[in-house]
């Protein structure tokens, strides 16, 4: 959505069929009480039992544990879910219960208008689904303005194709929009969105089709950012690209999401979904897209470094390495962790303007594609915030929290500061003095606090009256009796399943008696200490 943030975890969730439900707890509880000392087998039962039991509870979740085997992998979550219900549970309450504002209608779109959302699944699972999920006024626009930029970064991002065809087709992106039947096909064949620019005509057929107002946006915004890409493609020709100071960190950042940030929104105030003083206060859409960006050039430190691309400013992290590749040097962690520290600060500083820009929505579901981006990136940093993982692989949150972060975004602008409000209080408790920007950092999360407080107040002269009488609110007593009820429900769900564990164990123990298991025997070695099966014995001659 704002740019190059493909970071929020895919929403598909398999749950396993019911049909495996009675397997799962027959394993174990049947049959362990007759085989068990006489063979190895029922360790392996048991454990087999178990992980059948997690089968059941479980959803596959690549993002949790990948494995190159899909089998693998799914043992693999069902035990993460099995020792993390409330992951589980965030999951589940949020492919049950999530009631879209707004669902796209397939019947009445064309086959071209199908195949756009093909590629905006195939180039895009996440922001996909909160598009999808738009006021039919904005969802092909959208849908369109993302498959164009798509393309233009593709373009931009394809290392094989030589800067005397890149730059044209950057600086002329914009024509081709209104060429119709215009297509390209010189991305090498591994490029990931190849396909998107071999049947760019059906985007260019959609676009046309588009109010002329929209059009209007969506090609100055495609210029703009085509030639701030072309720029860089030049730069990095004939000199060093990495960035040098964090005016050019500011200034990628911008051309890569900030556009987009105006651009989007420059359509939600054309479709009066929108306030139109945001066109009056750049520096609020302009957070927006550098609040993601910058999430993602911090969390993706280690792939690009790999790639040999740079994006943290030598101006910051000259100041903690002598060169850029000590950052991943175990010698030099402490001063890598205050290098990401003080990427993390800079990033922080746009957290205010973000929560101010989305006061000024006034559609729910475009209140939703906005606030939930900004919930994951909040998220995102405080998992950074002094994690040397980043410096040895690429991080994300789990499945259950982005989903807990969804729910809590797809609500109001109250509750998406409280999320807000959780995070800042982490990354301020996981500060160190040791750190050079202690002080800077403990400084801007109390300025978020102190925003937050002053667009909802956490206490008022009433409300401490009823603190001192111990009076509930109206909105205090819902919340204590939905964590009641949540409570209930987990209990309730435990005893379900030990009920049924124990029917179908004493159903299988009643089989085995009928087929004649000699449970008296098997106790009797049990009391004996005969855990191990009797080893055979030869004989000799009779």
């Amino acid at each position: 959505m704002w740019g190059c943030c493909d970071h929020v975890p895919g929403l598909t969730l398999h749950l396993i069929s019911p049909r495996w439900f009675p397997f799962s707890f027959a394993f174990a509880p049947g049959f362990w009480l007759f085989l068990p000392f006489r063979s190895p087998l029922p360790l392996f039962v048991l454990l087999l039992g178990a992980v059948g039991f997690g089968f059941f509870i479980a959803v596959r979740a690549s993002d949790v544990h990948a494995s190159s085997s899909p089998i693998m992998g799914f043992i693999g979550n069902a035990l993460y879910y099995s020792f993390h219900p409330m992951q589980l549970r965030a999951i589940i309450q949020w492919k049950v219960w999530h009631n879209p504002p707004h669902e796209r209608n397939e019947k009445n779109e064309t086959e071209n208008q199908k195949l756009c959302f093909k590629f905006l699944d195939l180039t895009s699972r996440s922001f996909s689904a909160v598009i999808k999920e738009l006021h039919p006024e904005l969802l092909m626009p959208v849908c369109i303005f993302y498959l164009v930029l798509r393309g233009l970064d593709t373009v931009e991002d394809d290392t094989s194709i030589p800067l005397v065809t890149k730059e044209p087709i950057l600086r002329d992106f914009k024509n081709y929009l209104t060429q119709e039947g215009w297509n390209f096909t010189g991305n090498r064949p591994e490029e990931k969105d190849r396909e998107l620019l071999v049947q760019f005509n059906h985007v260019v057929t959609e676009f046309m089709n588009l109010k002329p107002e929209y059009q209007t946006i969506i090609k100055d915004i495609t210029d703009r950012m085509g030639n701030g890409m072309a720029d860089y493609a030049v730069k990095a020709e004939s000199d060093d690209a990495s960035v040098k100071t964090k005016e050019e960190y500011d200034l990628y950042c911008y051309y890569v999401a900030g556009l987009v940030g105006e651009g989007l929104t420059r359509l939600f105030v054309e479709a009066e979904f929108g306030n139109p003083a945001l066109m009056k206060r750049p520096r609020l859409h302009k957070s927006m897209g550098l609040f993601l960006q910058k999430t993602n050039i911090i969390r993706d430190i280690r792939e690009d470094f790999d790639d040999n691309r740079r994006f943290w400013p030598q101006e910051i992290w000259s100041k903690h390495v002598d060169n850029f590749e000590d950052l991943f040097k175990p010698e030099h962690l402490d001063a890598a962790l205050n290098c990401s520290s003080e990427m993390v600060l800079d990033a922080l500083e746009h957290a205010e303007e973000c929560l101010f820009y989305l006061a000024g929505l006034r559609e729910q579901s475009v209140f939703n594609f906005c606030a939930i981006p900004q919930s994951m990136a909040i998220a995102t940093m405080e998992l950074c915030f002094r994690n040397p993982d980043i410096f040895k692989k690429n991080i994300k949150i789990t499945k259950g929290d982005a989903c807990h972060l969804m729910h809590k975004s797809t609500q109001n602008l109250s509750v998406l500061c409280d999320s807000f409000r959780e995070y800042t209080r982490k990354i301020h408790k996981k500060n160190t003095p040791k750190d050079p920007n202690f002080l800077k950092i403990s400084i801007v999360c109390g300025q978020i606090e102190k925003f937050i407080e002053t667009i909802f107040p956490t206490q008022t002269a009433e409300a401490a009256q009823r603190k001192v009488t111990g009076e509930l609110t109206a909105a205090e007593a819902k919340r204590k009796e939905e964590d009641d009820q949540n409570k209930n429900d987990i209990w309730f769900m435990m005893g379900l399943m030990g009920v049924i564990v124990v029917i179908v164990a004493g159903l299988m123990i009643f089989a085995a008696w009928m087929m004649g298991a000699r449970f008296d025997l098997a106790f009797k070695e049990l009391t004996q200490g005969n855990f191990r099966p009797p080893k055979s014995i030869a004989h000799g001659e009779l």
